[in-house]
């Protein structure tokens, strides 16, 4: 069990830069809920219907990170936080852009996940194969208390995909949990909201990369990957930027 009673040791040389969420502005936190959108776009529920239901089965997979919460922010372990003011506002803003959107929606077991699908426009299937990693001694304190109070430890989990210093799940556990999730998902259209180590998790399987790949995959809050399934194999499809139409002259 770890247990912090000071401020954690800024010099135990330990980066969490990968792990920190961009601000991401400020203003009134609005006040209705994501459950209650006066949008007038049609729901896009969990399993893929908007009015009727989506025949045919295409494999291709939207992956998104969920909006930044106050845990994301600092880098906290586990902790199951409701999106913050600025993470519904950026997701808001994005709503009704995610490609696939009426395929199936999953997300994971927590607020912030589910909460993002919310705020994007979808009624998702919450899948627990999706869940963050379960970090057990270490949830609810910050990547920098946890070095602070046990340097070894962080080394030992960076630097061992099997380590479980926190008594709980081990980076390569997260990656086979999640990439037995991709693999079942195979012929599949759909969008799956998570936290951003579990899209990190997913990349790593679908690339055939070791799960010590994942530090060296860098994932933003509502950052969105595609991958299609083809032959066989999953690919990372990356799409060319669209021109932005110009602006009305008044």
């Amino acid at each position: 069990m770890i247990v912090v009673t000071e401020p954690a040791d800024r010099s135990a040389g330990v980066s969490i830069d990968r792990f920190r969420a961009p601000p991401i502005g400020c203003g009134s936190h609005p006040t209705a809920s994501l459950r209650r959108s006066d949008s007038n776009a049609p729901r896009v529920h969990g399993d893929g219907t908007a009015g009727r239901r989506v025949r045919g089965r295409v494999s291709r997979l939207i992956l998104v990170a969920h909006a930044p919460t106050q845990a994301l922010r600092r880098a906290v372990f586990g902790r199951d936080d409701d999106l913050d003011e600025g993470g519904t506002r950026a997701a808001l803003a994005l709503r009704d852009t995610v490609p696939n959107a009426r395929g199936r929606w999953w997300c994971g077991p927590s607020r912030a996940a589910e909460q993002t699908a919310w705020a994007l426009g979808a009624e998702p299937s919450v899948e627990p194969a999706l869940a963050d990693c379960a970090y057990g001694d270490w949830t609810g304190f910050s990547l920098d208390e946890i070095a602070g109070a046990d340097p070894g430890a962080v080394r030992s989990w960076l630097s061992d995909p099997e380590a479980t210093p926190h008594d709980g799940e081990s980076l390569a556990a997260l990656t086979r949990r999640v990439g037995a999730w991709l693999e079942a998902q195979a012929g599949e259209r759909g969008v799956a909201v998570v936290h951003p180590v579990v899209v990190r998790a997913a990349l790593a399987h679908a690339l055939g990369l070791p799960p010590e790949a994942v530090w060296q995959l860098d994932v933003a809050p509502l950052a969105m990957v595609r991958l299609v399934h083809r032959s066989g194999r999953w690919r990372l499809h990356l799409t060319p930027l669209r021109p932005v139409p110009p602006a009305p002259i008044d």
